[in-house]
């Protein structure tokens, strides 16, 4: 799945989902993409950061992630 950011004619911006670029390529030449806030169903796609679901992570178990923290030699935290 990919997020862009999206807007309309009319400045309205928001985000939508889609499985892959070529999906919202054909959506947008369809004219099937809507603006939430005003129904306007010409929308480009606007610069977006690339968002990766890459899974869940283990929450650390050190206060900053080193394996250093967790023997008592960090820095950070007052360690050797």
């Amino acid at each position: 799945m990919i997020v862009y950011d999206l807007h309309c004619t009319r400045g309205h911006v928001f985000e939508e989902w889609f499985t892959n670029a070529d999906d919202y390529e054909r959506q947008a030449a369809a004219h099937d993409l809507v603006c939430p806030e005003c129904g306007d169903n010409t929308v480009a796609r606007g610069l977006s950061a690339p968002r990766v679901n890459a899974g869940a992570t283990a929450p650390s178990e050190t206060p900053c992630g080193l394996p250093a923290c967790g023997t008592g030699g960090c820095q950070i935290m007052g360690g050797n």
